[in-house]
């Protein structure tokens, strides 16, 4: 158990400070120092730094992904409901993974793309869910028969994608949070027969 537990403070300590200060200023040494591990046991559990970070930022996409099955999975909600809670969530959920915003940032596509696989299987994973509650709207009648869903779902996560950079590279999320709203009203109205 002690060999988890160690895993875990690594994690918890690693997620602190490249939240705080960037992949880029964060070292092993720094992280090992504030855990209070051996340097080793660092490299025992993590082989890089990359695969450190590629940790941290894989238990804030699981996060995301477990709060927005419990939209997409509500019975309670209609088809249109849940478009706008899951791409509010969505965004509210992302504007505190700020080890997620690193990998947002030009220089980081430039020099690593060991987080390419982390950010594509989010993308698929989001075109699942995102297709099943399209599916659930169009057997309801609440949403128009699509033609072709793919297309549909790849603008779905273009449009999602586009507006992180501005919201949580360029500090616009509180300016343009409180029009989310509206801003998936629009999105769903367009699917509604």
């Amino acid at each position: 158990m002690a060999i988890e537990d160690t895993r875990d403070k690594i994690l918890s300590v690693a997620n602190k400070l490249f939240s705080r200060f960037g992949f880029h200023k964060t070292s092993m040494d720094e992280i090992a120092k504030i855990a209070r591990k051996a340097k080793g046991s660092l490299y025992y559990h993590f082989a890089s730094k990359e695969e450190l970070f590629k940790e941290v930022v894989s238990k804030e996409i699981l996060n995301l992904k477990d709060q927005l099955s419990i939209i997409v999975y509500d019975t309670n909600l209609s088809a249109s409901g849940k478009i706008k809670k899951y791409l509010i969530k969505r965004m509210e959920i992302l504007h505190d993974a700020a080890n997620y915003h690193e990998t947002l940032k030009a220089d980081f596509f430039e020099h690593f793309d060991f987080i390419d696989d982390l950010r594509s299987e989010l993308d698929e994973w989001e075109k699942t869910k995102l297709k099943h509650i399209i599916l659930q709207g169009v057997d309801k009648g609440e949403f128009a028969v699509i033609g072709d869903i793919e297309v549909l779902l790849d603008m779905f996560i273009m449009v999602l994608k586009g507006l992180e950079i501005p919201f949580f590279l360029q500090n616009k999320y509180e300016k343009y949070s409180p029009y989310f709203e509206g801003l998936m009203g629009i999105m769903t109205k367009g699917l509604a027969s």
